[in-house]
């Protein structure tokens, strides 16, 4: 694609020529989704809705269902109690519909929350989270970065998908760094070698693609340094590091979303998608540790809804309420590929109700 067709692309275009003609994959995709005002994450398109149709690009569960909120909270109940803290802090917080379902049970069950406070990079997404939580008054705050102590329950649903990875390459046996250059006006592939590599041995002598996240983890541990009491609930796709780094996931995990529909051209239409690669929840978990936190669990996305009582609440839907709701927690839609990691700090692990049945720590 043209690289003078957007402002962002010719600001892209610059920032290659001024690095010597190659920039690293992990600094493409941060401009690419978060340059200020231009960025597909502070531009003002749709992003998030259940249907081509109103312009937006994907469904996350809470846009899927209000059930999703309705459920994981009470498992943000249960660790409120257990961190004997009245917090609630959301990084990316999307359109604010896990907000307001999370918001709507805890007033409806009397649970004493003196803040929920909202950590968005998006200010296009602020003002629709604004604008959808204004009911719940001062309760809901917004803050730009990390007080030096934090206390209270964290909750981030795809939002480690969304952090900058950078791309390895093993090219007839050798390893490489993935970056961007430009052909003409073109953005295209380059790679460079380099002295990374995946975190496990790739048994084989075939090409491969994959990812690391140092910037998804450097978040974990940055956060760890700030919370001093409390918990922490990711839920996102993704898998444990045996199974992210198998010999036949060749191509990696990254993938673009437009209009609903999934590619793998991350380099076409910038600004204009997302970017986004599945976690590696065994990284996420020893940098975690790294941090001192400790693991509540590990597991499915589906498991972790039924242990926090999904089956009970879907009797009062109605018959296409229970069909959508479904897709939480079916293997072969959101319920396998979905994966929560529970984390504490400050406080001792305790059986939390998410992890009842089905974790999977031991597999991280």
């Amino acid at each position: 694609m043209d690289t003078q067709h957007t402002p962002l692309m010719q600001s892209i275009a610059r920032e290659i020529h001024a690095a010597g003609g190659w920039l690293g994959f992990d600094r493409f995709m941060h401009l690419a989704l978060y340059a200020p005002g231009l960025g597909y994450y502070a531009n003002n398109t749709i992003k998030l809705g259940a249907m081509p149709a109103g312009g937006s690009d994907f469904v996350t569960a809470p846009e899927l269902s209000f059930l999703y909120g309705q459920v994981l909270t009470a498992q943000v109940i249960e660790a409120l109690q257990q961190t004997a803290t009245d917090e609630v802090w959301e990084f990316g917080a999307g359109s604010g519909a896990l907000a307001e379902q999370v918001l709507t049970t805890l007033q409806a069950q009397g649970a004493a929350l003196k803040r929920y406070t909202i950590v968005d990079v998006s200010g296009s997404l602020r003002q629709r989270q604004q604008a959808r939580l204004a009911a719940f008054g001062d309760v809901v705050q917004w803050a730009d970065h990390l007080p030096a102590a934090m206390h209270g329950v964290v909750l981030g649903n795809e939002v480690l998908d969304a952090m900058p990875v950078q791309l390895l390459a093993r090219v007839d046996g050798v390893w490489h760094e993935r970056g961007v250059a430009l052909q003409g006006a073109a953005f295209v592939w380059s790679d460079r070698p380099t002295g990374l590599r995946p975190p496990l041995e790739i048994d084989g002598e075939h090409d491969y693609v994959t990812e690391i996240h140092p910037q998804g983890e450097a978040f974990i541990r940055t956060l760890g340094q700030h919370l001093q009491r409390g918990a922490a609930f990711f839920i996102d796709y993704g898998f444990g590091e045996d199974e992210y780094y198998h010999p036949q996931r060749s191509m990696g995990t990254l993938v673009c979303h437009q209009r609903h529909r999934m590619d793998s051209d991350p380099l076409a239409d910038v600004g204009l998608k997302d970017i986004t690669a599945h976690v590696n929840f065994t990284g996420s978990a020893v940098a975690a540790q790294d941090a001192g936190w400790d693991i509540l669990g590990y597991t499915s996305q589906g498991h972790f809804l039924l242990n926090c009582g999904f089956t009970e609440k879907t009797d009062a839907l109605t018959l296409s309420q229970r069909a959508l709701a479904g897709k939480l927690v079916l293997e072969h839609e959101m319920g396998e590929l979905f994966k929560v990691l529970g984390l504490c700090k400050g406080v001792a692990p305790w059986p939390a109700l998410g992890f009842a049945h089905g974790d999977r720590t031991h597999r991280l």
